[in-house]
């Protein structure tokens, strides 16, 4: 049994939560980062367009797994040492994805780079907390939220713009710099604490839900390439899931001790919470994923512009979450949970009338009505989860939360293009076309075109190459995938 031992040298805390700040922004900014770089990272890699979801979705499940376990490694080998381990796998992942030569190598690493992020988020905030005085937490803690939504926020236009003047490779370099300036800080100021006796932890518990999971999306992002239930493949993934959550739901009411305590699930709000939060977490990634291949690919528009339609929705979401945020105790949450979930509803309604007819406004104006809801309602469903919850129970309620919103942003990545494909053939073929006429220059456009998609080469370098270009596309050919040939669209 160790002693726990003081939680910070002595001074340095303004370092110490400027730190925190920079770790939380970078594990979120990672997540959204590729969005706007991804025909560069299709060109490179010979990326099929059905594989581009496990950019964003391995790195979000890698995470969510190792979250649910990082109180316990914390307990057990010292929060200071998980840390820094974290660190030195994180920036282990960021280098194996700039090496990477095939899309396989690239995934993997992603997921690497997920399973090392998913334990900063919660140490920093435990680290931040303890940093601060009580009467300042509040403030930091919605610091804290606000570098995390700004993270995911600006990614794309980060990325975008990285990636089209320095190449795709170095929106993983940006982060090298603050990997460094994190580890420094923490090595020299933090100091180590772990608890007196370690907790079990519920490894059947976690294994099965997981198990469960990852089955499940794995089902819905290959379903409609081998034609469902047609391949054995899916069967097994079918089968794994459906088993995974049978012996979870089991295990669940049949013992005392596990990684979701059956006493979260008693407080009407917390559960009420969760299911929104899941559902936040389907509607705001998945639409950024979705949005940006749409824009590059039908519109025509360069990764760096692309990135750029993505800050409206930034701003208005931490320019919301802010002001809601500043509303008094005493006021009623119920308008704005209410009124955060309209705009939202309303700019997901506006997106069903994206064509390939349209200019930007469309994309910018939604984006802006979604970023104003989703910063209405954060801090709404905050207070509505925490409002009747035990004060001792609030750590793994808010775990419970962060992983609804994980575990929700992968299942939508996953059924997006699904639905998509399943419900509107027509356009998804139109979509198929218009990457075909963008991305074949003859060498890979025969007849076995569908057997092997032709990649994006949008900018006149080699798909191994880097930087910004002379487009390879005639504008005769953006015409006639949109089915516009006599450019009368276009004018």
């Amino acid at each position: 049994m160790s002693t726990p031992l003081p939680s910070t040298a002595t001074g340095g805390h303004h370092a110490i939560s400027a730190a925190a700040l920079i770790a939380t922004y970078m594990q979120a900014v990672n997540i959204s980062i590729p969005n706007a770089a991804l025909p560069h990272i299709q060109a490179t890699l010979s990326m099929a367009n059905d594989e581009v979801g496990w950019v964003f979705s391995s790195y979000i499940a890698a995470s969510a797994v190792t979250m649910s376990i990082t109180q316990w490694l914390a307990g057990r080998y010292g929060r200071k040492a998980v840390y820094q381990a974290a660190l030195a796998v994180f920036t282990l992942g960021l280098v194996l994805d700039t090496l990477a030569t095939t899309s396989i190598q690239f995934v993997l690493a992603r997921i690497l780079q997920g399973a090392a992020s998913g334990p900063l988020a919660p140490l920093s905030l435990a680290i931040l907390l303890e940093a601060t005085p009580a009467a300042r937490q509040a403030r930091m803690g919605l610091a804290l939220t606000v570098c995390s939504l700004l993270g995911i926020s600006t990614g794309p236009a980060l990325g975008g713009w990285l990636s089209e003047y320095y190449g795709w490779p170095s929106i993983f370099y940006v982060s090298l710099p603050m990997t460094a300036f994190i580890a420094l800080t923490m090595a020299l100021l933090l100091g180590e604490k772990r608890a007196e006796r370690s907790q079990p932890f519920d490894v059947f518990g976690l294994a099965t839900f997981s198990a469960g999971m990852i089955g499940l999306q794995m089902l819905l992002d290959r379903g409609e390439r081998l034609e469902w239930f047609a391949s054995t493949e899916i069967w097994v993934e079918a089968i794994a899931s459906v088993l995974g959550f049978y012996l979870f739901i089991v295990h669940v009411l049949t013992k005392k001790e596990h990684f979701l305590r059956t006493a979260l699930f008693r407080d009407r709000n917390l559960v009420l919470s969760t299911v929104i939060s899941f559902a936040l977490g389907f509607v705001l990634l998945p639409t950024l994923a979705l949005t940006s291949p749409m824009l590059e690919e039908l519109l025509n528009y360069p990764v760096d512009t692309t990135g750029y339609m993505s800050i409206p929705r930034g701003v208005a979401l931490v320019g919301a979450l802010v002001l809601t945020s500043l509303v008094p105790g005493q006021v009623n949450y119920r308008p704005f949970l209410m009124g955060g979930m309209a705009l939202v509803v309303y700019a997901n309604w506006l997106m069903l009338g994206y064509s390939p007819a349209m200019d930007w406004r469309p994309v910018v104006e939604a984006g802006f009505l979604q970023g104003a809801g989703l910063g209405m309602l954060l801090p709404a469903l905050v207070r509505a989860a925490f409002g009747t919850l035990d004060p001792k129970l609030r750590p793994e309620g808010s775990a419970l939360i962060n992983l609804s919103r994980l575990y929700g942003s992968t299942i939508g990545i996953a059924v997006g293009p699904a639905v998509l494909l399943c419900q509107h053939p027509g356009r998804a073929y139109g979509a198929r076309q218009a990457s075909h006429a963008l991305s074949c220059r003859g060498e890979c456009c025969g007849p076995d075109r569908e057997a092997r998609p032709c990649r994006p080469q949008r900018h006149g370098h080699a798909p191994g190459g880097h930087g910004r270009g002379h487009r390879s596309v005639r504008d005769s050919d953006v015409r006639h995938a949109r089915g516009d040939p006599a450019g009368v669209l276009s004018s």
